[in-house]
Order: structure tokens, then sequence, then C-alpha cells
């Protein structure tokens, strides 16, 4: 019965809200019969597992502590100990009453488990993982196999962060001893999603909807994915079905403001700002706001919510970023000039950096700079029509002919007719340049 109610308790938990086994309070009587009959358990311990499934802890652990005084390695009465610590919410005290059982008995498969349910909900995965894998190695007995997938679970919720073909693998042998559950539908669509498998991930969350057309995570993760892929209205029909579910979700309301303002929709903007409100801490909710007040015409507005973010980050390249492109929107161009130099001092691997840092030093007449800033920029991303401008200009203003040459015609190439005022500067440059 000790082990057929452990199993009952852990079959309802998830990962990242596991109680150990401290949640559904049914506990404990006699361990499964292996090979051969195990004698009765003491009596302190029968009294103390009776008191358990009362939730009667006070009782319980007047009967444990001298038991443990004179048996300190009773696994027994050492998991029963931590499950009584799990209960009321003493983790730590839980944790080390659990490895203890685990020391007094290595092949302790519900030791094992409760330990890393444990760990794994005080964010302390990397010592949760070993725990969790010696229990998917171990019988579990009477828990059978619902437990064990549970185990499995676990893991790749913990591998998704760090190994999604890890995660995926944990994935399947759970699904091997158990049927798939939603929870695992929505797991396997982010592993796809996130090793760039954009079908299968697309496939997995349809797939959960057709059987439950209203999940918001579901909707969301569908949602997401078709704004990975820029197919901006489809993901709108869906955000908004998920948000009939949860109408306050503000993950949900910020993915719809987005889907919105790359539509170009003015619903964007408000709603932002009354997201913002109700979340004024939440940085990625003010930075979405700033970038649809920039888009929207308002780079001073913007750059009050990018000055703010900085003063508690001051060194995220990032919000400089952001900073930079807001103030030359405001023709502050020195001011520019300097913020992405610091920029790019901190993170010389963000192409965005160095785009702004050349735009930035062309405007304070800096070419030398602009040539340095592009050829750091080329190293990330492909030359557009603008950038092919500035090097023109830069080569133009520092009189090497040629290689203005070269690059004004490389402009005129791509541009295409879509910007003619620097189409006309370009052809008059050359119709001088190539005379001499």
């Amino acid at each position: 019965m000790r082990r057929l109610s452990f199993i009952v308790l852990l079959c309802g938990v998830s990962f990242g809200a596991t109680a150990g086994v401290a949640q559904e309070k049914q506990i404990p009587s006699a361990p499964a019969i292996e090979s051969a009959p195990l004698p009765p358990p003491p009596s302190e311990i029968t009294e103390a597992e009776a008191a358990i499934t009362k939730a009667d802890w006070k009782t319980a652990e007047t009967k444990l502590e001298p038991w443990l005084a004179s048996h300190p390695s009773d696994a027994r009465a050492l998991f029963d100990a931590g499950y009584v610590a799990d209960a009321q919410n003493r983790l730590d005290t839980a944790a080390g009453f659990y490895r203890r059982a685990v020391d007094a008995d290595p092949k302790s498969f519900e030791s094992h488990v409760s330990l890393g349910l444990l760990l794994a909900r005080q964010g302390k995965l990397s010592e949760a993982r070993p725990e969790l894998a010696a229990a998917t190695q171990l019988d579990p007995g009477p828990a059978g196999p619902a437990v064990k997938a549970r185990a499995w679970r676990a893991l790749a919720e913990i591998d998704r962060s760090t190994n999604s073909t890890e995660a995926s693998n944990d994935l399947l042998e759970a699904l091997k001893l158990t049927s798939e559950t939603p929870a695992d539908t929505l797991l396997a669509a982010s592993l796809a999603e996130s090793e760039g498998q954009y079908d299968t991930a697309e496939a997995a969350y349809r797939r959960l909807l057709a059987r439950e057309p209203k999940s918001p995570q579901a909707n969301a993760g569908l949602a997401h994915l078709l704004i990975v892929r820029k197919q901006y209205v489809e993901a709108e029909t869906f955000l908004r079905a998920a948000l009939e579910q949860t109408p306050d979700d503000p993950a949900l309301t910020a993915q719809l403001a987005t889907v919105l303002a790359a539509q170009g929709k003015p619903e964007a903007l408000p709603l932002l700002q009354k997201l913002h409100d109700a979340h004024p801490a939440d940085s990625e909710i003010a930075r979405m706001l700033a970038d649809v007040l920039a888009d929207s015409g308002d780079p001073a507005g913007a750059d009050r919510l990018y000055l703010s973010l900085l003063a508690a980050k001051p060194n995220d390249p990032a919000l400089l970023v952001g900073h930079g492109q807001n103030l030359i929107r405001q023709v502050k161009f020195a001011e520019a000039f300097t913020t992405f130099q610091k920029a790019t001092q901190i993170d010389p691997a963000n192409p965005d950096g160095w785009s702004g840092l050349a735009f930035a030093a062309s405007r304070t007449n800096q070419p030398s700079i602009t040539l340095q800033a592009l050829t750091m920029r080329s190293k990330y991303l492909p030359e557009l029509p603008s950038t092919y401008f500035l090097w023109a200009t830069s080569y133009d203003s520092l009189h090497q002919k040629s290689a203005a040459i070269t690059y004004y015609h490389h402009f005129l190439d791509s541009a295409a007719g879509k910007f003619p005022d620097q189409e006309w500067q370009a052809r008059q440059r050359l119709l001088l340049l190539e005379k001499k």
C-alpha cells in the first residue's frame, strides 16, 4: 500500500509544479516484496505512516525522529521523513532526508524520483538530472510504468533547454511506457521547433488542436511558429482563439501585438500601452512598446522607454542598439555614434550594432570608421543597397577613386530604382569620377 500511494501521488505530478511526493497526501505502507517476504516494519514506522495517510505531520514526526536517532540508516524511515518535510514545504530538509535514503538504499526508485523532482522544483536542474536518470534505470516495482514514465518526462523537461535531441529521446522513452498526453504533444512540438523542424512542429500543434481546439498552449505555440514563418494573418487567428480562453495572458497579448504591428495594424499600439500599464516592470513588454512607438513615428517616446531600461542594464548591447536607432531617428547622430560604439565594444558579434555605427559614422563625417564598421558588419550579414551606398560614399570621401566607382556601380545594380535620390547622386559622382 505504501508504494501504491506513492504511485497515485507521482502520476499527478508535473515538472515545474511538482511537490516531490508532497502534494497528494496519500502515502506509504509496506514496500514491495521482491525475491523473499520482508519482515513487517516496526510499529514506529507503521504508526508514522498511518499518521501520514491522515496528513498528521506532527504525529508522524514524533514517531520518526526517535526511530531515526537510533536507526539513522533506515531507508524507509528516511524516505518517510523526507516525505513529511516535503509536504510541509521544508524543501531543504526534505532533500536531505531523500539523499540519506538514496545513500542507504541506492536502488530505491521512489527515493531517487522524489529527490529528483524536488530538486527540479527548486531549479537545481544539474542536481536533479542524475537522480531522475538513476530512477529510469531502476525497477519501479509496484509503482509500475506510469511513474517511470514520469521520470522520463521530467528528464525531457530538463534536457529541452540544453539538448533537444536528448530531450526527444527522453520523451520517446516515456511514450514507450504510457500513451501520449497533450503535454507530450506540446513538448514534442516545441522540441521540433527548436531543431528547425517546423513542419513537424506544426503537425504536432495541429494534431493537438484537432482534439482540443481551445487549447491556449497549442494555439499560442502554433501562433509562435507562424510568426517565425511570418504568416501573420493566420497567427493572428490562433492568438485571438487562445485569448478567448485566457484573455489576460500577457504573453499571448504580447504575441498578438507583435502580429498586429507586423501587419501595420494601429490596434497594436494601444494594446501594448495597456499591457505595459498592467506590467510596467516587464522589460520585454517595454521593449516591444518602444519598437512599436518608433515604427509609428514617435522615436522620442520610444527612447524614453529605452533609457528607462538602460538605467537598469546600462551594458545591454541590444538595448544600446535600440537606443542608438532611436537617436538616429531623432537626427542625434553624434550621440548615436557614441552609443553604437559602446554596443559594438560590448558585443562585437552584433551586426545591428555595426550597421548603426557605420551609418552614424557616415553622418558625423568619419569615413574611415564607416568602412571599419561595414567590414565588421559584412562578416555577419549580406550587403544591401544602403550598405553599398555607404561603402561608395566613404571611399569617395577618402579619395579612393577605384573603390568608390566599384561600389557606386554595386549600389546602382542593387537599388533598381528604389532609392531615386541616392541613385541620382551615385550617377552624378560616377560621371565625375570616371572622367578623371
